[in-house]
């Protein structure tokens, strides 16, 4: 290349512009990725929470059951929410309005004491309240429970039996409750004739039926039941705990911990295998006596010298037969004696890491919370539970389990309650002034009721109740409030309170309930107008 040549060349490098690397500046946005992409990795897709359910609602049933039936910590948790959410039952507490059929609030109580009674006998008669005659109704809710905690719903239809059927089972009633396992709700979806999941809808998305799939003579066979009979009663119960405001069909509270107690399966089984392997053992003697190759060049030596390789046997087999006598193992310890040079090892097999019991902890609190109990009734594991500690948990659950009391277990109760009151009333069991048609003109008000669980558990029984003194004291609650607390109803309270009081007195014992450090009862005459006691003669004190 000559001089004119480089020159151009030099000029077009110097003018020839540089390009800076690029520089990354930070921002502040969603879905903003880590160094290592954690969020690209992880495909997801957005689609109707309805056809997911669907989609996946057999099989996730099948893992619940299966855990469930398979895991002793799983069927005592499922215990746990049963024992936490209606106890031995959900007590009915009824409250109808009868103001508008001439009632006063004395007459009210009367009669509402005298349901309570009738419903009490024919829930606890497995003949009159079970289509099959087998459980009693506050079973049937266990049961109810137990379906929604594997199959995230609960399904039950309501039947009535005509006097011919009653006489033949020697019944007096004929409303009758029939649990169905909701897998016999069909998942058949057709958005054409409004079939979504097994339950037909109409125009506003209200349910009008629901197709099952019954076993009758040993085949199996598709029937659709109306939601609501002619008189617009209800005859199927379908609860479950929606989601999204289109969803048609429960999920197993279950479903988002299945891959948690997986692990957790997983992760007790491989610490078993450990602790089973460490059992077994495996012992090695070093020595410096010569291996196979050495014998064989001793019998090389054996040309120059015969008694070689037998006077060298010999003395290795003197030092074997030592060691097998020293080295001995068996249930007590003991002391092997090994020759010069040698050494004796024991080899087991060895954990990597003791993390087992954080690790185990953090999946047991994950299962504890979407199941809805507390950590120490989940585990039983109390070892680090304080008084602040159990009273935080108790608070942090409560509001879940009473959730789950008015949401799941009281609309099945107040479903048969409703259907049965209608039926005593119908057939003048129950009276009521202005008979039947006052009552489908009022059923609202004559029908409405509370249900009452158990109490809520405390961790110092003295302190709650001293708390409860003090509410009621300075006028921030109420006895019916605190009573319902206790899954109690303050006229039971107070009707029984009055039964005992009379019974002391007439035994001359004074009043059970009068105040601590009084032995006296109460006086049975009251002070007159002006302040004095006719007992006495003293003039009160005005306090």
């Amino acid at each position: 290349m000559g001089l004119l040549g480089r020159l151009l060349g030099r000029r077009q490098e110097q003018s020839a512009p540089s390009v800076a690397a690029p520089t990354r500046r930070p921002v502040a946005r969603y879905l903003r990725d880590t160094a290592q992409g954690a969020l690209s990795q992880r495909v997801a897709s957005l689609v109707s929470h309805q056809d997911e359910v669907t989609r996946a609602w057999d099989r996730i049933s099948a893992l619940a059951l299966d855990f469930i039936q398979n895991s002793g910590r799983l069927k005592g948790a499922v215990d746990q929410v049963l024992a936490d959410t209606v106890g031995v039952e959900l007590r009915l507490n009824a409250r109808p309005n009868l103001s508008a059929l001439g009632y006063d609030k004395a007459e009210t109580v009367t009669w509402a004491r005298e349901v309570e009674r009738r419903w009490r006998r024919w829930a606890w008669d497995p003949a009159e309240c079970d289509f099959r005659g087998r459980m009693t109704v506050p079973q049937m809710v266990d049961v109810a429970l137990r379906h929604q905690i594997a199959y995230g719903e609960a399904i039950g239809l309501l039947a009535f039996w005509d006097r011919p059927t009653r006489a033949r089972y020697g019944i007096t009633t004929g409303t009758k409750l029939c649990l169905i396992p909701p897998h016999r709700l069909v998942r058949e979806t057709d958005e054409h004739r409004r079939l979504h999941a097994g339950v037909w809808l109409d125009e506003n998305g209200r349910p009008t039926g629901y197709r099952f799939r019954e076993r009758r003579d040993g085949w199996d066979q598709e029937v659709d039941y109306a939601a609501r009979d002619v008189a617009g009663r209800p005859q199927v119960i379908h609860v479950f705990d929606p989601w999204d405001a289109d969803d048609t069909r429960g999920v197993s509270v279950l479903a988002s911990a299945m891959r948690t107690h997986a692990y957790a399966e997983q992760l007790g089984d491989a610490t078993l295998t450990t602790a089973v392997l460490q059992t077994v053992f495996a012992a090695t003697l070093t020595s410096p006596n010569p291996s196979v190759e050495a014998f064989e060049a001793i019998q090389a030596l054996a040309e120059h010298d015969e008694n070689l390789p037998a006077d060298f046997v010999d003395f290795i087999g003197a030092k074997l037969e030592a060691a097998a006598e020293g080295i001995q193992f068996g249930a007590a310890g003991q002391i092997s004696h090994v020759g010069p040079g040698e050494k004796l090892e024991l080899h087991t097999t060895r954990a990597p890491h003791n993390n087992y019991l954080p690790f185990s902890a953090d999946l047991r609190r994950e299962m504890a919370r979407a199941i809805g109990t507390t950590y120490s009734a989940f585990s039983m594991d109390h070892s680090d539970a304080t008084f602040s500690s159990v009273r935080m948990e108790t608070a942090s659950i409560w509001p879940v389990v009473l959730r789950r009391r008015e949401r799941i277990a009281a609309p099945i109760k107040q479903s048969v309650y409703e259907s049965w009151l209608d039926e005593e009333i119908g057939e003048g069991r129950i009276p009521l002034r202005g008979g039947y048609r006052a009552f489908q003109r009022h059923r609202a008000d004559i029908v409405w009721a509370e249900w009452q669980g158990p109490a809520r558990p405390t961790a110092d029984d003295l302190k709650s109740a001293k708390a409860a003194t003090e509410r009621l004291q300075n006028g921030t609650s109420y006895l019916g409030l605190e009573c319902a607390e206790h899954g109690l109803s303050v006229e039971d309270v107070v009707e029984q309170r009055q039964r005992e009081r009379d019974l002391f007195r007439a035994a001359g014992l004074g009043d059970p309930f009068a105040p601590r450090g009084s032995t006296k009862p109460e006086p049975e005459t009251d002070a007159d107008p002006d302040g004095s006691d006719e007992s006495t003669g003293k003039k009160g004190t005005g306090r």
